[in-house]
């Protein structure tokens, strides 16, 4: 047994992290935008990163470091991805954290991780002069947060302690960003986790990817996947503790609410929305179905416009591929039936019962097959006029 609670301190708050977030001029109006996380202490550290062939120049440089590497700094810029830059831009890289080393003689096989506009070369010099007013010894979260953010309304952040049957502790806390290019196939995002526990580097892929398949892979706002999408887990053991069940359960729990704040922070979105599907014949023909209403902008469309248009969810259903039929299909808005095995239950009643649904910030359509057992839930929200006028206007 275990318990867990929430506390402050977000990426800084286990035991021998520290992190601020200072302004380099990429934004404008004096904006935070390059924050760092360091360790006084070497850390275990493993990544998961983005599916798109076209991988951004900061990956690149990871891959280049031995397999069983420790690290004890990560660096992360705003308002530039430095992804499709070429050599120039894996060169760039290695200059802006050769230059930070010289600065700072005690961080090691120090990481980068980028965000922002693609096809632009780093803006190293600015970001080199920011190192000036790095303090390592400061616990500034929120600040760090708010630097790695780029069209989000909102910063994300996320920190607890988790107490084992024996009375030890360890503590896990993060900070994510990402509110466009969301994709269910890691996501559009930039994730960093730091934990006190003292988890073995064999643990720590398996239990990353098997919290990321539930969370940050289930995720999507407009189903564009980005060239920088990067989950960071980075651990020093310094509290001594750890337990494998309780670690992975408490950073599912983590990784759940970054995500869906993310979906929640959608670029123009106005509602969060969970679309279950049950009953299918495997789990992967469950993910494809309930991915599939995730991404449909027909789908998107009638959640802005509170339309409970169940036809456009069969629809989606039937086109994705999966085993299904229209007499076994069953279709919710929250608790209202619209649609049960072949009978229509759309009446003005169900109807205003459903549009109420769709009024809220939050609510969930499930979707039962009725082909076997499996079931997955995916997270997205609606797309509005707000989102074209973002990405129309995204460069500026």
């Amino acid at each position: 047994m275990f318990s867990f609670f929430p506390i402050q301190g977000g990426v800084a708050a286990a035991e021998g992290f520290y992190c601020d977030g200072v302004n380099a001029g990429l934004k404008s109006q004096g904006a935070l935008d390059v924050a760092f996380i360091y360790a006084d202490s070497l850390c275990e550290v493993e990544g998961i990163f983005t599916e798109n062939r076209f991988c951004a120049a900061p990956i690149l440089h990871y891959k280049e470091y031995d397999k069983d590497f420790q690290t004890n700094f990560v660096l992360i810029n705003s308002k530039n991805a430095n992804a499709l830059t070429g050599d120039e831009g894996i060169k760039n890289v290695k200059e802006v954290l050769g230059k930070l080393q010289e600065k700072f003689s005690e961080i090691k096989n120090p990481i980068m991780s980028s965000t922002g506009v693609i096809g632009v070369q780093l803006p190293k010099e600015k970001i080199i002069e920011s190192f000036a007013k790095f303090d390592l010894g400061k616990k500034e979260d929120l600040c760090a947060a708010e630097a790695i953010m780029t069209t989000d309304r909102f910063s994300k952040r996320i920190a607890f302690e988790v107490v084992l049957e024996d009375k030890t502790s360890f503590k896990i806390g993060a900070m994510c960003k990402g509110a466009g290019m969301i994709n269910p196939s890691l996501a559009t995002m930039l994730c960093f986790i730091t934990t006190d526990a003292k988890i073995p580097r064999s643990d720590m892929k398996e239990i990353l990817q098997k919290a990321a398949k539930t969370t940050f892979n289930a995720i999507s706002v407009d189903g564009d996947t980005s060239t920088n999408d990067t989950i960071l887990l980075l651990s020093n053991g310094k509290s001594g503790a750890y337990d494998k069940e309780a670690f992975g359960f408490v950073l599912e729990k983590l990784m759940h609410k970054l995500a869906t704040d993310i979906v929640r922070d959608g670029e123009g979105s106005t509602k969060l929305v969970a679309f279950e599907v049950r009953g299918a014949k495997t789990q992967e023909e469950a993910q494809k179905a309930a991915k599939a209403l995730s991404q449909s902008l027909l789908v998107k469309t009638a959640l802005f416009g509170c339309d409970p248009n169940w036809g456009r969810i069969a629809s989606t259903i039937g086109a994705s591929g999966i085993e299904c039929d229209s007499k076994t299909l069953e279709i919710y808005f929250n608790e209202v039936c619209v649609y049960k095995q072949g009978t229509i239950y759309f009446d003005e009643e169900n109807e205003k019962k459903a549009a109420e649904v769709l009024r809220q910030d939050s609510f969930r359509i499930s979707c039962e097959i009725g082909k076997g057992e499996e079931s997955f839930v995916a997270y997205g929200c609606d797309l509005g006029y707000e989102y074209v006028k973002i990405n129309a206007d995204y460069r500026s």
